[in-house]
């Protein structure tokens, strides 16, 4: 690199610390309010941020038109973007494992401001890449996490075909399906210190609008919202390698594209997220906006994803989440949920996950 300072670095500074943020409450997807010690003193981890918009970002206002392949790709115009994967895998003999991987994208320059460079490692995005896999029948855990600049193909992320990646973690259009329509196939691969996965996707249902018609509304300013798509049933097929030992695996994987210029609302300190697979080929996804009161967002929202496809979208009144299991660390005494009913009285579902 040449001599002197990095135009980026204090860009990338800056976002390393609201990609930790955004870490911080990714892993309260999965704890209750917070996490509290057992003791007299009680604490608590809150996302806060400036209910503010940046100027010449495009905003969710419910007007985009959906146009695939190309809205499987990256959107500029946009600050926030990320590709979510998460999923269940099993071997033959019944050895369970879960995963998820994850890349964002946060825009440093609104796209109509960007200037023509000639250096290949100028860039105006930055990607963060979040690998994470449980061996659940090994009891055992591992997660990594990258950062990088979206030039010198460090990092990035395109339409036709599609691809997204982050040095060597990637997930790449493989097969003759379209996107948007069932029966597509990717690959995704992404390894680290010893840690290795490479599966096949085949898309069983398609795309699946989030929200209303994919807006996704988060609060009542204009711009608390998101444009969301999800891909709720990705057949899997591969590896999972642990130090060196291969396992042969399938399962299913759910597949989140969201993209905002957003920040939460006044009172908004964080969010649980869940998306489950059933028996009977249908699916659910709910999230709950967590408020410093601690009381629940009224913009918290859900869909029911029946069979074939078909959407029934959810509001706060719809569904209901409770915790009905804890678990105790025993290196830092704190209580985690370990246990969930989630409610739909009329839908007639009553839904348990657990944790593992």
């Amino acid at each position: 690199m040449p001599n002197g300072t990095d135009p980026y670095q204090n860009d990338m500074k800056r976002f390393i610390w609201i990609s930790i943020l955004i870490l911080i409450t990714l892993n309260l997807i999965w704890i209750w309010g917070g996490f509290a010690a057992q003791t007299e003193q009680t604490f608590s981890a809150n996302l806060v941020g400036e209910v503010t918009v940046p100027d010449g970002f495009a905003r969710a206002d419910g007007s985009h038109t959906w146009d695939f392949p190309a809205d499987h790709g990256p959107h500029p115009d946009y600050q926030t973007e990320w590709w979510y994967y998460t999923g269940n895998l099993e071997t033959a003999d019944g050895h369970k494992f879960g995963y998820q991987l994850t890349f964002f994208r946060r825009g440093l320059t609104p796209a109509a401001e960007i200037a023509e460079r000639e250096s290949n490692w100028s860039g105006d995005q930055i990607y963060m890449g979040h690998f994470a896999l449980s061996d659940i029948s090994g009891e055992a855990h591992y997660d990594f996490e990258r950062f990088s600049r979206g030039g010198a193909e460090l990092a990035g992320a395109q339409a036709e075909p599609f691809q997204v990646w982050l040095e060597d973690w990637e997930v790449v259009e493989i097969g003759n399906g379209e996107l948007g329509i069932a029966n597509g196939e990717w690959r995704m691969r992404a390894a680290q210190d010893g840690i290795e996965l490479d599966l096949v996707f085949e898309d069983e249902k398609g795309i699946v609008f989030q929200g209303i018609d994919g807006y996704s509304q988060k609060g009542t300013e204009a711009w608390n919202a998101s444009y969301y798509f999800s891909q709720p049933r990705l057949a899997s097929t591969g590896t999972v390698t642990i130090k060196g030992e291969e396992f042969q695996v399938s399962g299913l994987s759910w597949m989140d594209h969201e993209f905002s210029t957003s920040a939460l609302s006044a009172g908004q300190i964080g969010w649980d997220w869940f998306s489950l697979q059933l028996s009977d080929n249908s699916d659910l996804m709910v999230f709950q906006i967590r408020r410093a009161d601690g009381s629940i967002d009224p913009f918290s929202s859900g869909t029911v994803i029946q069979p074939d496809g078909q959407t029934i979208h959810l509001d706060r009144d719809s569904f209901e989440i409770q915790v009905t299991d804890t678990w105790r660390s025993a290196t830092s005494d704190a209580t985690y949920p370990a246990a969930w009913m989630i409610q739909i009285p009329h839908h007639d579902q009553y839904l348990r996950q657990k944790g593992g």
